[in-house]
């Protein structure tokens, strides 16, 4: 008889293991009587993991995500507008220095195609010299030009415009104004008084006027001294600055300042073609109307054009007046006009045309940026900021764009 039931399996309690070959006994194991190796590390690892979600869960919940992120953001940003402080602070301490290297750069990306030119033929250094005096001269010559038509038609200019304020007198005492004779009388008196009463303080307004125009002619003098060696080896000295770079950042670097120097070089180009274009249909249009001073106003235009969106209408503004004093109301509203129609030509036609390519700024970033530049440095920095707004964001969508690196060869693969 089989005795089944007093056989025991093997695993089971009191159960005896069987022999192996040799007499040595075979030790069975039971599956998960003991813990594998490393597996307590991992409970307690676990057991950590838990716990620190369980003390983010509860930050979180103390804390909003959306405030951290927002406190995140806003010490970067606090210590962003602290540098920007202090690189203004530093810039308006050392302006006149800002400015003479600003002129300079405007001077060689100006300059810079022409001095090319010539270094085909001449020397480098010839080149440039004669590119850099030439410009000179000829601005020189057109301002004495100037000067001396203001001064040959100074008499006849203080005749005409004694005659348009008897002029403009009538006319507001006439209709649709009504303006009464003796509000005017009042009103001319007032300006005598103040003019006398102010004439010291007006004497010194003039004399630092004379100390900002030495200060003037000593950035200019500093400007095209240093336009004549950046012209001659600005290569070499940007080449000379990636060099101080670490090795890995200098790729970075050139991206960099070639998005920067083309940027603002386009602008300059373009911003000059724009002024001068403008200044070329206001003188047109004042030489048609016979308004005095066509010329000193066309030049008036043309520098007041390098402040966008505010220079070009001030500009004709000034010789909205003049027309009014010499030419008379119809004459004035007629140069009003002329402001309007010049704005739609600058706007919507030779900004997209000659400078959409170098500048990509909404209208709205490039108003905040003269207001704001007007704040902070007066004329000057209504005159720099939209470039330096433009290199800036010129600069920063270069480096966004991820630069493509070249492919491992394959062996097979077409070289094309």
């Amino acid at each position: 008889m089989d005795d089944g039931s007093q056989r025991q399996r093997p695993g089971e309690p009191g159960s005896r293991p069987r022999s192996g070959r040799g007499g040595r006994r075979r030790r069975s194991v039971v599956p998960a009587s003991r813990p594998a190796r490393g597996v307590g590390a991992k409970a307690r690892a676990r057991t950590a993991g838990t716990a620190v979600r369980r003390a983010g869960d509860h930050d979180g919940a103390a804390v909003n995500r959306g405030l951290r992120v927002a406190a995140a953001y806003a010490w970067r940003l606090l210590l962003l507008g602290v540098a920007v402080y202090a690189v203004f602070t530093i810039l308006g301490r050392l302006q006149l220095v800002g400015v003479a290297l600003f002129l300079a750069l405007v001077v060689t990306s100006v300059l810079r195609p022409l001095a090319d030119l010539l270094a085909r033929r001449l020397p480098r250094a010839a080149a440039v010299a004669l590119s850099v005096v030439g410009s000179l001269i000829v601005v020189l010559g057109l301002l004495v030009l100037v000067g001396g038509l203001i001064a040959g038609e100074s008499t006849r200019l203080g005749q005409e415009f004694s005659g348009g304020i008897g002029r403009i007198q009538r006319w507001l005492e006439g209709s649709p104004f009504h303006v009464s004779h003796s509000v005017l009388s009042d009103l001319q008196g007032k300006v005598s008084t103040f003019v006398s009463q102010h004439r010291s303080e007006l004497i010194s307004s003039v004399l630092s006027g004379a100390g900002r125009l030495v200060e003037v002619l000593t950035a200019a003098a500093l400007a095209l001294f240093c336009s004549f060696f950046f012209m001659h080896s600005g290569d070499k000295y940007w080449s000379w600055f990636q060099d101080l770079m670490p090795e890995g950042a200098r790729d970075t670097w050139g991206r960099a300042g070639r998005a920067a120097w083309r940027t603002f070089a386009g602008y300059t180009r373009g911003i000059i073609i724009v002024a001068a274009s403008n200044a070329v249909l206001v003188g047109i249009a004042l030489f048609a109307l016979r308004v005095p001073l066509a010329l000193p106003l066309m030049l008036l235009e043309f520098f007041a054009a390098f402040v966008p969106l505010i220079g070009s209408p001030i500009a004709l503004a000034v010789a909205t007046v003049v027309a009014l004093a010499a030419r008379g109301p119809v004459i004035a509203i007629v140069v009003l006009a002329l402001i309007v129609i010049v704005g739609q030509i600058e706007g919507h036609v030779l900004h997209p045309l000659v400078l959409g390519w170098a500048v990509r700024l909404h209208p709205v970033v490039v108003a905040l940026s003269v207001i704001t530049g007007t704040i902070l440095a007066g004329v000057v920095g209504a005159v720099v900021s939209v470039p330096m707004v433009s290199v800036a964001w010129s600069v920063l969508s270069e480096l966004r764009v991820p630069r493509a690196r070249p492919e491992p060869d394959h062996p097979g693969r077409s070289p094309d």
